[in-house]
């Protein structure tokens, strides 16, 4: 009989990216997924990784397992979810692979999702918080590329990390491919002042560059990771935040850079649609939460229905008084 550490290495080994064709960055999140569920088993239910058996991912522990996540890690659902969807696809593999396991699979199967709010708050920056946090980077090249880059692309952090010097065009106009969800591939335009400053920070900091070496590398010349890259961005919050508190939270995630990215181009009024493409979302409906949090979209979007539905009053303000009276004058 085929135990958990045998099937979970196929899973992550031979499965995902042999058989599925999943991107490193995609294995890494299902990776990543079972790293915490094996440090919670751990923690929270006092048993070792190595002791861990398929036994012990039924429906109770799966669901002690979320709730930890968002009491203790205080994941969003969204994030407890795709947790969850991890350990299901897991569970889809074993039943093919190992079918004495079948009946704990098909139990998994059935755990469902947690119920995400009706309204998600989207948290972003201010155009004058981004570009506090940006100036607190300046002292380092490296750093605020990366920062400016983030902002400037509204790319994923894995989509960044995952960035070759070959993937920019650094004459204008100045572009940057990434390879999103779903190893789909989208072609971001940037503006001309973090084109110039990426061609600045290949010619002074990665002079001797490949096209098909990694964009960010850290001090020991390997890859940049995401949390590398959730320091550097924290690293300048902390600075903007210190020296102008009201404008800059304490903390913030590379994503809130996507997210303020998206909030800025809807507010300067930029169409749905467009914004759906330069994110490279799937389908216009994520994009949408964006709209539902801006009071600036839905303002405008008012004032544009009164000037469409409510004409022009004939009266000037004075005349608007007297006929107000007037009217009052009949009851």
């Amino acid at each position: 009989m085929r135990e958990f550490p045998s099937l979970l290495q196929s899973f992550l080994i031979d499965y995902l990216p042999k058989r599925r064709g999943f991107s490193a960055h995609t294995i890494a999140s299902y990776r990543d997924a079972f790293v915490l569920l094996l440090k919670w088993m751990d923690s929270g239910e006092g048993v070792p990784p190595d002791k861990v058996t398929m036994a012990n991912l039924d429906p109770d522990h799966i669901g002690r397992f979320s709730d930890w996540l968002r009491e203790e890690r205080h994941c969003a659902a969204s994030t407890s979810n795709a947790r969850i969807a991890a350990i299901r696809s897991f569970a889809k593999f074993v039943q093919a692979e190992a079918p004495e396991h079948i009946e704990i699979c098909r139990r998994i199967l059935q755990i469902p999702s947690v119920k995400t709010p009706t309204t998600e708050e989207v948290e972003f920056l201010s155009v004058r918080a981004v570009q506090l946090v940006v100036g607190a980077a300046s002292d380092d090249l490296r750093d605020v590329t990366i920062v400016s880059l983030l902002y400037d692309s509204g790319a994923r952090v894995s989509e960044v990390c995952g960035m070759a010097v070959g993937d920019l065009t650094l004459s204008r106009p100045h572009t940057a491919k990434v390879l999103g969800k779903g190893r789909k591939a989208r072609v971001i335009p940037l503006s001309s002042q973090v084109g110039e400053m990426l061609s600045r920070y290949i010619t002074s900091v990665r002079p001797h560059a490949a096209p098909t070496d990694p964009l960010f590398v850290n001090r020991s010349g390997n890859p940049l990771g995401r949390a590398g890259v959730a320091y550097v961005l924290q690293k300048s919050v902390t600075v903007a935040h210190s020296a102008n508190p009201e404008d800059v939270p304490s903390k913030a995630h590379p994503h809130i850079m996507r997210h303020s990215k998206a909030m800025h181009l809807l507010e300067a009024g930029v169409n749905l649609i467009y914004i759906r493409d330069f994110l490279g979302h799937e389908s216009v409906t994520t994009t949408e939460i964006y709209a539902r949090a801006s009071t600036e979209a839905k303002r405008r979007a008012i004032e544009s229905a009164e000037q469409n539905i409510v004409p022009h009053s004939p009266y000037g303000k004075e005349q608007r008084a007297d006929l107000i009276a007037w009217l009052r004058d009949l009851l």
